[in-house]
């Protein structure tokens, strides 16, 4: 099996070193820098922490070398999807399969409208991954991976890749209702991702600090109401009880949020909170905590100069 991994961040680099270390498929890393992609494919693939790999892996900024793949696995940041899709068409043929492992809602929809719903698989992870540099990550936590297509159907090439994930160590489930996961984790990262990279304090701080865990507990309960609005039924009873083990159970991870704001990069803050504020228009529902995290987090965002001046 072909496979192509697109997008060298965190989740990308780990799993792409986890597929080449753990499999004998022909595993490719996809980049849109070629730079970075030398790099990679010269130093290879090195994960830390909780897993220890060191391997090589065939890398390119130019998919037209690798030709079609049996399965594209997306994990690229929320707001490169729609370029992405543009991107890879010379990785996708009438027998490729889409997998997402992307955060935020919306992805899916972008795939959908490009690809066909028949060949899109939607997915969330709860590995924990940081960037250290090129093709070097930290594992920092593990998780089940739970994958399935927006149509609720099942089909041999979903079962494959749910075989293949698990074989590689990310042990992978199969849902009928893949919206309600996706729902799930967004809730749980409304309550994490903007606070973290706000205060810059880790998953675990949230909850020892009064203040936080008030704003984390406000931030998820406007989530909800949309979510009981929606008819979505979330894959936990507590969400509140839910998100505040998550953060324990990830004490000490860097979120994906935190670390683009570390790294002055672009966060994924519109397909997070942000998205509960459009979700919250459209509904009628109120969310006026969401909306400050959002705007903190953009100001944050606008401020990266200014902010280096002042160290």
């Amino acid at each position: 099996m072909k496979i192509a991994v697109v997008g060298p961040g965190a989740l990308g680099t780990l799993l792409a070193g986890f597929l080449r270390a753990k499999t004998k498929e022909d595993v490719w890393l996809v980049d849109k820098s070629p730079e970075r992609a030398r790099r990679i494919r010269e130093e290879g693939i090195r994960i830390e922490g909780m897993s220890s790999i060191s391997v090589s892996i065939n890398t390119s900024a130019n998919p037209k070398e690798i030709a079609p793949c049996d399965l594209v696995i997306i994990c690229v940041k929320s707001y490169s999807t729609e370029d992405v899709c543009k991107d890879i068409k010379d990785l996708v043929n009438d027998n490729t399969s889409i997998l997402t492992l992307q955060n935020g809602i919306g992805n899916v929809q972008v795939l959908n409208d490009h690809f066909g719903a028949d060949r899109v698989i939607a997915g969330v992870t709860n590995h924990g991954a940081t960037l250290l540099g090129p093709g070097h990550v930290r594992h920092a936590g593990r998780g089940d991976t739970i994958i399935g297509m927006s149509n609720g159907k099942i089909l041999g090439p979903m079962r494959d890749a749910a075989n293949l994930l698990t074989k590689c160590g990310f042990e992978t489930k199969i849902s009928k209702d893949i919206d309600s996961v996706i729902w799930s984790k967004l809730v749980i990262n409304v309550g994490i991702n903007a606070l973290t990279g706000i205060t810059r304090l880790k998953n675990g701080m949230l909850i020892q600090y009064n203040g936080t865990r008030e704003i984390l507990r406000s931030a998820v309960q406007e989530a909800v109401k949309i979510v009981k609005r929606k008819r979505i039924k979330l894959v936990y009873d507590d969400p509140i009880q839910k998100v505040e083990s998550v953060c324990k159970a990830t004490a000490a991870n860097i979120s994906s949020m935190l670390q683009d704001v570390l790294n002055s990069k672009r966060t994924e803050i519109d397909y997070i909170n942000g998205a509960i504020i459009r979700q919250g228009k459209a509904l009628g529902i109120s969310t006026p905590v969401n909306e400050v995290l959002t705007n903190l987090v953009k100001t944050i965002e606008s401020s990266y100069e200014e902010a280096e001046e002042m160290n």
